[in-house]
């Protein structure tokens, strides 16, 4: 490290300049560091946003869905007219189904 024939005051400037090159180094890393933690931190306040917007879609869906379920129930324990519409409705979409099958594979061919 250092010749120790020399001066102790020169020891003290050689080990006071060493000491102050590994602060700055110290420093940078710190530094670095908390740059990154600020980029961690709004990137998970980025995600959870996105999260809680995506939780508002899924209940809005759900709450469309429940709907459609009730009107199909009570649409299928009314009249006998709508039980004959919704079997055919059930049949047409049945064979609109299948028609689609076969048109996409002769199209593939």
């Amino acid at each position: 490290m250092a010749d120790w024939n020399r001066s102790p005051g020169a020891v003290d400037d050689m080990l006071d300049g060493e000491n102050k090159r590994l602060a700055d180094s110290l420093a940078s890393k710190v530094s670095r560091l908390k740059s990154l933690a600020y980029d961690i931190d709004r990137e998970a306040d980025d995600q959870n946003q996105y999260l809680d917007g995506m939780d508002s879609n899924f209940l809005s869906a759900t709450g469309l869905l429940s709907g459609s379920v009730k009107r199909f129930s009570t649409m299928v324990r009314s009249s006998r007219d709508n039980r004959r519409i919704l079997c055919y409705v059930s049949v047409g979409l049945v064979l609109v189904f299948f028609l689609l099958y076969y048109l996409v594979s002769r199209v593939q061919r």
